[in-house]
């Protein structure tokens, strides 16, 4: 068994307006986002089924060309290899689940977060 405390798990900056913290088990990997009013993450595209939920805020996603606003308290699930963009329409935090977990992220090639 693991235990992990968000408040003890580095706050990775990938550019200005966004910073993640990750935990990454033997399938899935879950991540606590800070997204500033404006952030965007660039369309790209993943493997993994993903979950957001966004805990406070709201952000707009584009998944394969059909718009939805996410606010707090409500969730969007993201089909594998799905092509998907997010612009933060208010300062924003989001907890992401994937799986598989994400081996980009751990491997360091996730250039398109940090553009």
């Amino acid at each position: 068994m693991n235990h992990y405390k968000w408040d003890t798990i580095a706050d990775e900056t990938l550019k200005p307006l966004v910073s993640r913290r990750a935990i990454h088990t033997e399938h899935m990997t879950i991540a606590r986002l800070t997204l500033g009013k404006g952030a965007l993450v660039p369309l790209h595209q993943h493997v993994n089924e993903q979950v957001s939920n966004v805990e406070s805020g709201a952000l707009r996603f584009v998944i394969d060309d059909q718009e939805l606003i996410v606010r707090a308290g409500e969730s969007v699930c993201i089909p594998p290899n799905a092509p998907h963009l997010v612009l933060a329409l208010e300062d924003t935090q989001v907890t992401d689940i994937f799986t598989p977990r994400r081996e980009d992220w751990i491997s360091g090639d996730d250039a398109y977060l940090r553009r």
